[in-house]
């Protein structure tokens, strides 16, 4: 008897908490909560809009920087350019070269690439510089040192030749897309390939044939064409260059 008037109010004291449930769920104001889940859906498609025209404004600002470096560059007065071995540096064609590198298409990236840094010992670096241009690669720089194109200007002047210069390129994403993190590092590349256009994006690149230390571009180059890898073709088209180029 006992045991069942416990039972009694526990089926009683169950009946209350689901009356009382019953009751919270019916004193909640359906209307209410609709109304706030189409506020909540209408701000985060605002702000679905809102990041994709701040998306729209920040390429076209990086479009504007980098427009604008190119006619900082070309501003550099030439009298203020040091001289080289062979006279004056021709900026211009280095400009033209990196804006080539900035604005390049599917197909256009290069296929043999030093890269290289102004810290290396001088001598060195003008050996690098005439024997890739003579085997018709890119010698390329990650950029300015301390951000000054006077300063670059002269230094590379007393490494680059007259004619050197179309073999000389300044382009960070060639660091990237390669994942360079010392100098001097050789690279030859399978075939052509899209370099990639933007400042954060990846470039895909192909196939390639990589050495990193010091020694010399034709080393390399035997290297590359000796191995058979992906990069051996333009690898044996580089040192034919070379060979011609020799007096």
């Amino acid at each position: 008897m006992r045991l069942l008037t416990i039972g009694v109010l526990t089926l009683s004291g169950m009946a209350g908490i689901s009356a009382v449930l019953a009751q919270t769920i019916d004193s909640v104001d359906v209307q209410a909560v609709k109304k706030r889940a189409v506020d909540l859906a209408a701000e985060a498609q605002a702000f679905v809009d809102h990041v994709k025209d701040r998306g729209e404004q920040f390429r076209e600002e990086a479009a504007t920087v980098r427009e604008g470096g190119m006619k900082n560059m070309r501003r550099v007065a030439a009298a203020e350019l040091s001289g080289g071995p062979a006279g004056p540096v021709d900026f211009d064609e280095i400009i033209q070269g990196a804006a080539r590198n900035v604005n390049a298409k599917g197909g256009e990236a290069p296929q043999f690439i030093v890269f290289a840094s102004l810290s290396m010992p001088e001598t060195a670096l003008k050996q690098l510089v005439r024997d890739t241009a003579s085997a018709g690669g890119v010698v390329v720089f990650r950029g300015f040192p301390n951000n000054s194109a006077k300063a670059f200007v002269a230094q590379i002047s007393k490494v680059v030749e007259q004619g050197q210069f179309a073999s000389i390129g300044i382009d960070p994403r060639l660091f990237r897309a390669f994942d360079v993190r010392a100098v001097p590092t050789y690279v030859t590349v399978s075939s052509d390939f899209d370099l990639c256009a933007g400042f954060a994006c990846s470039t895909r690149v192909p196939p390639f044939d990589r050495m990193i230390g010091n020694v010399t571009v034709e080393y390399a180059l035997n290297t590359f064409a000796e191995g058979n890898g992906p990069g051996a073709k333009v690898a044996i088209v580089a040192l034919n260059n070379m060979k011609r180029a020799r007096p």
